[in-house]
């Protein structure tokens, strides 16, 4: 909303006679004389149903669905967007009768799946019901959620912890909340699209630093940090398109020499990093209280849904009562949900070895692809693995090719990332096998060499 847009809705909201919270009637001014409108053409109505027809954004993806189903079509390759499933989403999964070996689930560790965690579940699906049919503050607490906060909580090293119903409304809502106008956020250039909608919600400014890169950071705040009042610098532990190591621990002391709060997004690093899999804290050996915002999900390593963040116990305990979007006014995560995450934890704890596998894993498909050739952009060796196929043609072309030999794995295009740019995304996990690596190794190389003989306009000179 622009800042125009703001001073007309405050001045409509002030004019109104509704009242305040607590029924006291707000004093109103006389309205001035409202002027005859000068006469215009009426504008000509879209008709029934077609209000959002010729909107830009639906009428440029309705021609591009389209045009890949028809590519797909024209070829007889199989189309790898929207597969429908029917099996959980691990190393392998069924597609009707198909079974493929899966890159596409960032289900890093199995547990999604796992017993114990299915049944942690369904314990309290059968205690407290499908829904929290309520929101927390009304009705809708339950002693699971306490439980699963505190042991977040505990892990960071923090003062309590607030779980969510969602990943990407947890970036947006905390910005939104705690962000407004003369305040700043200072993100890294690959940061999340969730933290980009936060800022847009809050209505503050945003400025974006070189990724991963500590001393433009540091040059960034030198020159705009004096601007503003509130300034909070977001970075992530594990970015999830290029499988980079966020730079967490040099970042956030740079961000305190100017006075800046830190907010971390641990969406791909919670289960990943650490020795025990804590996270980026734990990788780097850091303070719980070297980040005041620690974000993350609790549906990529932990095998469920939902978001949380993890801080002060008074700046939590605000978010928890006042945050709408996040906490207020909206219902509390399913039980099941939080069930799940909780025997998760306990399996993360239990069984260090899937760690430990992960990580065997994603060194032995990065040095399978380097030797082949492969182009793996600025990936680092963790279980995310882009591999860089420039074009949207021809990267749809390795994806429709694999997925023709049993292997599924996502093609990535604008403007997820930038034109020229294209990839399919690996995802490694604990359960994938070396034989399954290797053999994937080779079809990828061998899909890559073909897609060059084919025309693709979108592609780089």
């Amino acid at each position: 909303m622009t800042e125009s847009a703001r001073d007309l809705a405050r001045k409509l909201l002030s004019s109104t006679a509704t009242g305040t919270a607590t029924g006291t009637a707000r004093p109103t001014t006389p309205a001035a004389p409202v002027r005859p409108a000068a006469a215009s053409a009426p504008r000509k109505r879209r008709g029934p149903g077609r209000h959002f027809a010729d909107h830009p954004e639906v009428a440029a993806m309705v021609a591009r669905k389209a045009a890949i189903a028809g590519l797909y079509e024209q070829t007889g390759m199989p189309n790898p967007l929207f597969l429908p499933r029917t099996s959980a989403n691990d190393a392998t999964m069924r597609v009707g009768e198909q079974e493929l070996l899966n890159f596409s689930a960032y289900n890093y560790l199995g547990l999604a799946n796992h017993p114990r965690v299915v049944a942690g579940a369904k314990a309290a699906l059968d205690r407290y019901g499908a829904s929290a049919s309520a929101s927390r503050i009304l009705a809708g607490e339950i002693a699971l959620y306490g439980e699963l906060e505190q042991r977040l909580a505990d892990w960071y090293g923090v003062g309590d912890a607030m779980i969510t119903t969602s990943g990407y409304l947890t970036n947006a809502g905390v910005l939104g909340f705690l962000m407004g106008d003369g305040d700043v956020a200072v993100c890294d250039a690959l940061i999340h699209g969730s933290v980009v909608s936060g800022t847009q919600w809050a209505g503050c400014r945003r400025i974006t630093f070189r990724h991963n890169d500590p001393e433009v950071l540091r040059s960034v705040l030198r020159m705009s940090r004096a601007g503003f009042d509130r300034a909070l610098v977001v970075v992530e532990g594990h970015y999830s398109m290029d499988g980079t190591v966020g730079r967490v621990d040099e970042l956030a002391a740079i961000a305190r020499e100017y006075d800046c709060a830190v907010m971390v997004d641990e969406a791909h690093s919670l289960g990943v990093f650490g020795a025990r899999g804590r996270g980026i804290r734990e990788h780097y050996a850091m303070a719980g209280e070297d980040v005041d915002i620690w974000m993350g999900t609790l549906s990529k390593a932990l095998g469920s849904v939902g978001g949380f963040i993890a801080g002060d116990a008074d700046l939590i305990g605000a978010m928890k009562a006042a945050a709408p979007g996040v906490a207020m006014l909206t219902g509390g995560p399913a039980p099941s949900a939080v069930g799940a995450a909780l025997a998760a934890l306990d399996v993360l704890d239990d069984e260090p070895e899937r760690l430990t596998r992960l990580w065997s894993n994603a060194k032995l498909f990065t040095a399978r692809l380097s030797e082949r050739g492969v182009n793996l952009g600025d990936s680092q060796g963790t279980p995310i693995i882009p591999v860089i196929v420039p074009g949207e043609i021809r990267s749809g072309f390795v994806a429709s090719s694999l997925l023709q030999q049993g292997v599924y794995a996502g093609n990535i295009s604008a403007p997820a990332v930038p034109a020229g740019q294209e990839r399919l995304r690996f995802f490694v996990t604990s359960e994938h096998t070396e034989d399954q690596l290797t053999a994937t190794a080779n079809l990828l190389a061998e899909a890559i060499s073909a897609a060059e003989h084919v025309p693709d306009p979108t592609a780089p000179n």
